[in-house]
């Protein structure tokens, strides 16, 4: 019976390209999304190493302790496909037990990004100070936000999961939440690499010519 649920379930939401309405809406959604974080990474390269004061990345970026919260995500992205598999199962404790280890995993992540954002406040960085500060906060910071709401999003799974309203017929609800969790984790991925592995040991204009411009020399007079 519950395999003829879900068969009946994905015939009544299936489009032409064979992928239901939902999971083509949030397919298409991610793609926006694609676009939006693209424009704010786009962005933070092209001012890369141009801010004329400090803190520079050099100065503040602590990337052992981002590596451990960039772990921690990575772990929550298993916690989802455990949640997944666990519906297709229809494991109903495994299902509310790795909705919750997902959502606890991401928890821990933004609280090393507060963490973060704490001390690069106290050390004079705000998103005012300098182009560093307002491209690396406006990135991270809607970064962050994606994950809050994702945290929201899976604690409300984990409730419909109490109720015994996830089973095989109803894993694509589970799927959708995977796809959208998947997606931040591969941008912080993205993140991660440009903005700490690469672009953490900035420390000022990238061309030294910049420093010997009049204009700017005035500037920092």
């Amino acid at each position: 019976m519950a395999h003829a649920g879900s068969a009946q379930h994905a015939e009544e939401h299936a489009t032409n390209t064979g992928i239901s309405n939902r999971k083509l809406l949030m397919w298409l959604f991610l793609a926006s999304d694609c676009l939006f974080f693209g424009t704010l990474i786009a962005t933070y390269m092209v001012y890369r190493g141009q801010s004329l004061v400090g803190p520079y990345p050099v100065d503040i970026i602590n990337i052992p302790i981002t590596t451990i919260s960039t772990f921690v995500l990575l772990c929550s992205s298993f916690a989802m496909v455990q949640a997944l598999a666990a519906t297709n199962r229809n494991d109903q404790k495994g299902i509310m037990r790795w909705l919750l280890a997902t959502a606890f995993l991401g928890a821990i992540f933004i609280g090393f990004q507060v963490v973060e954002f704490n001390q690069f406040r106290m050390e004079g960085l705000l998103i005012s100070t300098n182009l560093f500060g307002s491209t690396f906060f406006t990135l991270t910071g809607f970064h962050g936000a994606h994950v809050t709401l994702g945290i929201v999003w899976l604690l409300a799974m984990a409730y419909i999961a109490r109720k015994g309203r996830l089973n095989p017929a109803t894993a694509e609800d589970v799927e959708i939440v995977g796809l959208y969790w998947h997606f931040v984790d591969i941008v912080w991925i993205v993140i991660f690499t440009l903005l700490y592995l690469i672009g953490g040991f900035d420390s000022g204009p990238a061309a030294a010519g910049v420093l010997g411009d009049p204009s700017v020399a005035a500037l920092l007079a």
